[in-house]
Order: structure tokens, then sequence, then C-alpha cells
């Protein structure tokens, strides 16, 4: 764990500030709820706090609470760089890099003058002047909680905040059941419940509103699993065709990656999407033991995030990119041999 001066942020904000509370692009769960989560906190402290996130989020997560007030940097620049301007302090929750916003945002942020804060739990964070960094937790929504609670503040979470960070922590443990979910984790989700969190509203909102061609395209994504038993390994490719074949919207791919992990015997599987607007094939990685995906995402595929959870990126097309994550393999076959959990 990395705790960097946050005694000294703590005192710098028993002053009311003017505050912007950053995501990752392409937010998930964890980013909306950490992020909208210490915005309605420091706003109950006294704060003036705007949310910003590089682009869209999923239509799944817009009834989080204060999602309608969050400013997109790609389509609402004037209003985002007013805010920075404004701004005293930046909060950068569920990324460790400044890169993981976007060459657009990344650019403006390099130019901020004051000091950033960071509240994140990926692997191998970037220097910042005010770090709270844990790998071993299960989510940033976590340590956002454990934020308030430094700050001796559990008494002010209320439902929306509760909300928010029941929110987080649920979509990034797999619903509590990948390893990073401790007994801590389950004390803390017992306590947002107790202060409003309703766990049967949040987990319908999140996995109960497919459209039907959501499940379609899933379909067609199960279709397409190719199984490497050799390796313990399965994937599943998706080209933009048939992500316009399907009307895919952006979130209509969250969690599908799981669906090959869940085989029997596979210890690591692989999502590849083709993105064409992007020029880029966007690969989500997971696994099961003691098989590094953050690892391999970084040395092969200009990526990272988690032991068992990560994502990454290539530049050639999709047939290709298959091809090489194919022909790398071998050369981990050990690991994935070994890394099966009994």
């Amino acid at each position: 764990m990395i705790l960097k001066n946050f005694k000294e942020l703590l005192d710098y904000l028993k002053t009311p500030r003017n505050i912007v509370v950053i995501g990752h692009r392409n937010p998930d769960g964890d980013a909306l709820g950490s992020t909208l989560g210490l915005k309605h906190y420091l706003d109950k402290k006294g704060h003036k706090t705007q949310v910003l996130m590089p682009n869209e989020y999923p239509d799944f997560l817009h009834w989080v609470p204060g999602s309608k007030t969050v400013y997109r940097f790609d389509r609402q620049n004037k209003q985002s760089v007013r805010e920075l301007s404004k701004s005293e302090l930046v909060f950068l929750l569920d990324f460790n890099a400044l890169h993981r916003v976007g060459d657009d945002m990344k650019n403006t942020l390099e130019k901020y003058e004051n000091d950033f804060a960071l509240i994140d739990h990926h692997q191998q964070p970037d220097d910042f002047a005010y770090m709270y960094s844990d790998t071993g937790m299960s989510s940033t929504c976590q340590m956002v909680y454990n934020f308030i609670e430094m700050d001796g503040g559990l008494d002010e979470i209320d439902e929306n905040i509760a909300t928010c960070l029941y929110t987080g922590i649920m979509t990034d443990t797999g619903s509590f059941r990948f390893r990073s979910t401790t007994s801590k984790t389950h004390q803390i989700i017992a306590d947002l419940i107790d202060k409003g969190a309703k766990n049967d509203k949040i987990h319908s909102n999140i996995y109960d509103s497919n459209s039907y061609s959501r499940l379609l395209l899933l379909g067609q994504a199960l279709t397409n699993l190719e199984i490497l038993p050799e390796f313990k390994t399965a994937f599943i490719t998706l080209s933009q065709e048939e992500k316009d074949k399907f009307n895919y919207e952006k979130g209509d791919t969250e969690g599908v990656v799981n669906y090959a992990l869940s085989l029997k015997g596979i210890v690591f599987a692989a999502i590849f999407i083709e993105d064409k607007e992007q020029g880029i094939v966007k690969i989500s990685f997971r696994s099961k033991g003691s098989f590094s995906v953050n690892k391999f995402a970084r040395n092969h595929f200009n990526g990272g995030g988690h032991d068992n959870a990560s994502g990454g990126k290539s530049t050639v097309s999709l047939k290709d990119t298959t091809s090489n994550f194919i022909s790398l393999l071998p050369n981990y076959k050990q690991e994935l041999l070994k890394s099966y959990e009994e």
C-alpha cells in the first residue's frame, strides 16, 4: 500500500475548496460509483465538486445518483476546461496514469498547475502529489469508503453515497465472487446496506436491463468462442461488422469475457473487440489462480490492470491480433498449467 501525504490532504480539505473528480476513459461501475460517491461526500463537507469523465458511460449506469451532473470531456469540453481552471485540487479515481483518460484530456491535465490526489487499486501507479494506492483492495469504491473513514466521516454516508459505493464494489468484485473480496469488503457492504443502499435494486439495475439486441450480440460472441485446452485458455472475438449487425452500444460487451473464463478447466480468458472508429482492437483479459494477466497485458498489449483482470489494445487487425495472442501462449504454458485453483 502507498499512502503519501494523506494527512496533509485531509488537513487541506478542512477548508471548503473547488474540486474536480475524474474517472478513466470508458468508465465502468467502479469509476462512476467512486467518483460520484466521493462527490456526494465532499459536497456534504462544504466543498464545490464537479465530476468529469473522458467519455460516455454505459446506459445501465445512468441511474446512479448524480450521474446527470457529470460533464463529459469529449462533448462538454468548454464546461470541463472551465471547471478545471477554477479547481484547487483534482482527484483521480480508479486509474493510475494520466494516459488512461485519453490523449485529449491527458494533454489538458498535463497543463494543470495545482495538485492531483490519486485513489486507485491498480498496479504500478505513477507518482502524484497525494496518493492512496492499494492493489489488494477489491475496488476504488472500497478505497473511497476507507478515505471517508480516515476523514472521520462515516456518519455522513447517506443513501446516495452508499448506493454509489455499493455499485462499484459489486461490479468490480463480480458480485463479490473475486479473490479480492475479503471479510472487510463484506463488512463495508453490510454498512452500506444499513446506510440505505438497496442491494436488490442495484443488482437489478446493473444486470437485468438487457436489450434484445444485446442478447443477440452475446449469442454471436458465444458462437465465436474458441477453446485452446492445451493452454487452459479460451477467447472470444467480435468484429466491427458483428457489432454493427446487432446495434452495439457502449457497455454491451461488459462481462462477456467471463463466459469464457467460466468454462471448466479454463484459467485464462480473453475477448478481442474490433473498434474501427479508433483503429484498434480492444482487449479484456481474465484469469484464475496465480497467472497474472496484468503482466501479460503489460508485456504484449500495451495494457495492464490487476493480476486476474486487466485490459489492453492492439493496432493490427482482429485476425492478426488473435494470431499474435495464440503465438504467445506456448511461452506461458507452464504458468498456465500451474495456475489452476483447487
